[in-house]
């Protein structure tokens, strides 16, 4: 992405719907498959982590370290505070089974990872026997338009592509659903609108303080039903898997 967009994500990761929503969701997923440990004893790699915000909530639930390759993203996560070193999905400068958790947010749909079977095969080289790897990635190709464009997507996944991705890594899935369902037709109205006004740009934005609450409060209520059941349909995937003992 380029640095308008990193500031913007900066200044409104901590506080804006989708970013506050989408973290719910990760930890409904995370926390509901965690067996035990001490939270304080565990190591968790964020790959692709941005300007930082998710390694800084990561960070109450073990010791957490990010990765970006970009380094105006690199710049913005050491004023959160948070470790961080630059290096790219496909080839991760840690050694074999040294993570407890791994987590990557809307990383491996980006153009610049060219091969997303062998980052996905990097991600579960480096997590621990029995540890997690968590991916969200955008869904549905039949939502692509502006903001596609401006955060340089190269593919938008179904669930199914996720769980093979995950397979051929030697995961076992434990769970993959999409999110982002309750407001699915408001983002299908939206991407429309998109493309009959020829509209350009990211989605990243403060919206009026009721819409903020509503949307927020959807994607609140869809991370209580996800510790429970998948979600049929939505503009995001979710996939957790875990490495075979």
């Amino acid at each position: 992405m380029n640095l308008p967009e990193y500031e913007r994500m900066f200044e409104v990761e901590e506080t804006q719907w989708w970013f506050v929503g989408m973290r719910a969701l990760s930890f409904a997923l995370l926390d509901g498959a965690a067996r035990g440990g001490v939270a304080h004893g565990r190591k968790i790699l964020d790959a692709g982590c941005g300007t930082g915000s998710n390694l800084k909530h990561l960070a109450s639930r073990g010791s957490a370290v990010g990765i970006d390759i970009a380094d105006e993203a690199l710049r913005f996560c050491r004023a959160r505070g948070v470790s961080v070193a630059r290096a790219g999905l496909l080839g991760l400068p840690f050694p074999d089974a040294c993570f407890d958790w791994v987590t990557s947010f809307d990383v491996l749909y980006h153009r610049w990872v060219t091969d997303d079977r062998l980052a996905m095969k990097e991600l579960a080289r480096v997590v621990r026997p029995g540890g997690l790897v968590l991916v969200r990635v955008p869904a549905l190709k039949m939502l692509w338009g502006a903001h596609d464009e401006a955060v340089h997507s190269r593919h938008r996944y179904t669930r199914g592509e996720v769980v093979a991705l995950l397979e051929q890594a030697g995961l076992v899935v434990e769970r993959a659903s999409y999110a982002n369902t309750l407001l699915f037709p408001l983002v299908l109205a939206r991407r429309a609108f998109d493309r009959l006004t020829g509209r350009h740009g990211s989605d990243i934005s403060v919206l009026p303080a009721p819409l903020e609450w509503a949307f927020r409060s959807a994607l609140l209520l869809e991370s209580r039903i996800l510790r429970h059941a998948s979600l049929p349909l939505g503009a995001s995937v979710f996939a957790l898997g875990r490495k075979p003992q």
